[in-house]
């Protein structure tokens, strides 16, 4: 586990997630200090990431999202080590968190908690021994509390929660849940 990364989540609890250029402008104005870069292609990412760099702000890149990066093969994190300026990762896709791992990437894996199977796999995952990412996301994190709470038993990674997050009121039942921090895509909430 990368302490630093954890370290820095704690100390900006309200992540910034982009999914355009309009988005990223704004975000780099704010005092967010982490950014989860939602979009891009193979010929773009590279000048997003070093923005984000460029104004002192962690960047984090969801491969799976990446136009031309989202094949889930060891290959993608080598080009993005190689080609960008990124600190880390976001992917849905659990085998790609031990090689990033070996590049020194962060890693954030990320879970859809629709329904039961979803804590199932949570767990499944924390117990395997081999290659626990950072902290794991979960979506929509405007889950009531009681979930947020039920995977921090079962996990021995940190959590955040993304998706659906939209006021004070969403950040707060989040964090007083058991999240370590949140992460948005609503520019009013970054302001928080």
């Amino acid at each position: 586990m990368h302490r630093d990364f954890i370290e820095k989540i704690e100390e900006n609890p309200i992540i910034a997630a982009v999914k355009d250029d309009k988005g990223l402008a704004t975000a780099l104005k704010t005092d967010v200090g982490i950014i989860f870069i939602l979009y891009g292609d193979i010929c773009s990412i590279g000048e997003i990431t070093q923005k984000v760099k460029d104004a002192g702000k962690i960047a984090m890149i969801h491969v799976d999202l990446v136009s031309g990066l989202n094949n889930s093969k060891d290959i993608t994190l080598d080009f993005i080590k190689k080609n960008t300026s990124a600190d880390g990762i976001i992917t849905t896709k659990s085998g790609l968190i031990q090689h990033a791992k070996e590049l020194g990437l962060y890693t954030v894996l990320r879970y859809f908690v629709i329904d039961s199977m979803a804590i199932v796999n949570i767990e499944k995952q924390s117990k395997q021994g081999v290659s626990q990412p950072d902290v794991i996301e979960i979506l929509p994190g405007a889950v009531i509390p009681k979930i947020i709470k039920k995977i921090n038993g079962i996990s021995r990674v940190p959590i955040i929660a993304g998706g659906l997050i939209s006021d004070r009121e969403d950040v707060m039942n989040a964090l007083n849940g058991g999240a370590m921090a949140v992460s948005t895509t609503d520019k009013d909430t970054w302001k928080l």
